[in-house]
């Protein structure tokens, strides 16, 4: 008698299963839903020989690191888990200049080994002597964008985004894009002092 209930329990069960009309499709791969903030800026403006505007979602804070110098500050952007790095030189010889700018290239150069490629585009704002250069970094890499900014005789600002996990190009690449904007935005309200 055991053995017949089974034997129907499995029968019933093998048509349930067959009968019904809920086919399977493979779901693509997927990512969490990033909200973004709307886009608000403000005014950096303190004790150093520049001004910009940041967002306003972003936390501005003294670079508190063990070598850090004057006017050296972090962007953090924490609802993304990123920053970007501030520094700030002045520029005394002709030596000085040429070494930093090579300094800036050669950091943004150390990640074609995992990039899948590296844009330069050129700043140019003489109204304001504000020149430089900017380094869009694609793939998997530790700094999505490099930049320095300078006046060409006193004046040199270099910047770094960078994310506190290890890189997913696929996966940040929204907020990259996001980010980038505000970058631009930094970038063209920048003013020297002097």
């Amino acid at each position: 008698m055991k053995k017949a209930i089974f034997i129907l329990f499995v029968l019933v069960s093998a048509i349930a299963a067959c009968t019904s009309d809920n086919t399977y499709t493979p779901k693509p791969k997927g990512y969490f839903r990033i909200k973004f903030p709307k886009k608000e800026y403000k005014v950096y403006d303190a004790g150093c020989p520049f001004t910009f505007e940041y967002p306003v979602y972003a936390n501005l804070v003294v670079d508190n690191e063990k070598n850090a110098q004057p006017c050296w500050l972090n962007m953090q952007f924490t609802q993304f888990n990123g920053n970007l790095h501030l520094t700030y030189h002045g520029v005394f010889s002709e030596k000085d200049y040429n070494n930093m700018t090579e300094a800036a290239r050669t950091l943004a150069m150390k990640h074609t080994i995992r990039a899948n490629a590296i844009d330069q585009k050129l700043i140019n704002y003489p109204d304001k002597k504000v020149y430089g250069i900017y380094y869009a970094i694609e793939g998997n890499t530790a700094s999505s964008v490099q930049f320095f900014l300078t006046d060409s005789v006193n004046h040199y600002f270099r910047g770094a985004l960078y994310f506190n996990e290890r890189p997913q190009y696929d996966s940040i690449q929204p907020v990259v894009k996001f980010i980038k904007k505000d970058i631009d935005k930094m970038i063209e309200t920048f003013k020297w002092k002097n």
